[in-house]
């Protein structure tokens, strides 16, 4: 894949994922939208290749459901960040604008755990209080684990048996 296709592929990964885009015209014109905001930002200049992708890559260290949520709600309005200060006359650019926000809207959840994750480090761990809530909690995490990781097991070993490969 090349990285003048790099927006897109992460583009028609969020659309498709959350089933915005089933239609294959829609995806074509969107594709085609993207081919002029590629050329709006003159995105095929040699500078894009250095350093690799920004998103594409980090999307593919997310697998789960939920996780992808997560990352997605993060990388929606980045784009959206981008599209801001272009040019709102051109059609493409509404376009692309309006399914984004489609989309953001429907990732609010995936911003949600997103901004729990970011909180969470800023806990005061030295905070007494806080130590004892932790440890009180603390069988019902690991508990939480435990079922977890059980869960992956039992998912790998099912799909072992289940290939007759």
């Amino acid at each position: 894949m090349t990285c003048q296709t790099y927006s897109f592929f992460v583009l028609s990964v969020v659309m498709i994922y959350f089933g915005r885009f089933g239609n294959s015209l829609i995806l074509a014109q969107l594709q085609k939208d993207i081919d002029l905001l590629k050329a709006d930002f003159n995105s095929s200049h040699s500078d894009v290749a250095d350093g690799g992708p920004i998103f594409t890559d980090k999307l593919l260290d997310w697998t789960e459901r939920n996780e992808k949520q997560i990352i997605l709600s993060q990388i929606v309005p980045m784009y959206l960040e981008i599209l801001k200060n272009a040019d709102k006359s051109k059609a493409h650019v509404r376009h692309i604008s309006e399914e984004l926000y489609t989309l953001k809207n429907s990732l609010s959840d995936g911003s949600k755990k997103a901004k729990y994750l970011m909180d969470l480090p800023k806990l005061q761990m030295s905070d007494l209080k806080i130590q004892r809530k932790a440890v009180n909690e603390l069988f019902s995490v690991l508990q939480k684990l435990v079922e977890t990781s059980t869960s992956i097991k039992r998912k790998r070993s099912q799909s072992q048996r289940g290939c007759r490969c």
